[in-house]
């Protein structure tokens, strides 16, 4: 059922809800130490991602802060988002015509700027020219989630190739066999440490002769990808002490854009 209070938009729907219910459950519904609604303490997590406050900024009408975090701490440690994209990912997929797993993937960094909060681990990327963390992620060819992880803007994206690719393959079953970069990966280190986890990389060039904006064949996908994420306002900038948060909340609401395809997808059947 939905809250008695007056919804929030970035509370979930009811569709939503029951798909994503099953991976929340820690412990019974009714057990003695539970406080507070499950669904209540998601759509209280839902509020900080979407809106980027603090976590001890929560409105009186959703759960205490404490019991948010705390709660949102447990589903984080548990893996419950990191199974939800998964399933969500092999759902969508097969709802527009593909394999469950994909053969490609499309791999790409983003740096975003440290915060009084995160600049303790902060580097300086010199291209972007920002002081903050560097996100590294693959993507499918439809743009949903396969991997990622965060490090300080200075660490060299062709380093992390050989992480990036283990990753991918460990979440598709070692599956993808080709990965589209840009030209930021090119040279043999990047392309081995990729091809001994099994993937060929294919670096997706820019024309010789560009003017203005030009769409990439492949590259584009990432990009939006990335775009989906600055709409949570907390993925903005870095706020987070710890990389793994900042990571973790890149998961929770990359499985909250695929949630609310999913669920239109069950609806519309």
């Amino acid at each position: 059922m939905a809250p008695a209070r007056k919804p929030y938009p970035s509370d979930v729907s009811d569709e939503e809800w029951s798909l994503v219910v099953p991976y929340l459950v820690l412990m019974r519904e009714d057990a003695q130490q539970r406080h507070h609604a499950l669904r209540e303490l998601f759509n209280g997590l839902r509020y900080v991602i979407r809106y980027g406050i603090a976590w001890r900024a929560m409105p009186n009408d959703l759960p205490p802060w404490s019991a948010v975090y705390q709660q949102s701490r447990r589903w984080m440690e548990a893996g419950c988002f990191d199974a939800l994209v998964s399933d969500l990912r092999a759902m969508l997929r097969i709802a527009s015509g593909r394999r469950a797993e994909p053969t490609a993937a499309i791999i790409d960094s983003r740096t975003l700027r440290s915060t009084p909060e995160s600049g303790s681990r902060a580097g300086y990327d010199g291209a972007k020219r920002k002081r903050g963390s560097k996100l590294h992620m693959a993507v499918d060819t439809l743009g949903y989630l396969l991997a990622l992880h965060v490090t300080p803007a200075s660490r060299d994206d062709r380093a992390e190739v050989g992480r990036l690719a283990a990753a991918i393959q460990d979440a598709t079953d070692e599956g993808v066999e080709l990965a589209y970069v840009d030209q930021g990966y090119t040279g043999e280190k990047p392309a081995g440490a990729a091809r001994a986890q099994g993937i060929t990389l294919e670096v997706v060039r820019l024309p010789e002769a560009k003017r203005g904006f030009v769409l990439l064949p492949r590259r584009w996908v990432v990009e939006r990808s990335f775009a989906w994420a600055t709409r949570r306002r907390r993925l903005v900038k870095d706020y987070e002490r710890y990389a793994s948060t900042l990571a973790s909340l890149h998961v929770i609401a990359f499985a909250c854009f695929m949630l609310r395809n999913a669920a239109i997808l069950a609806h519309g059947a």
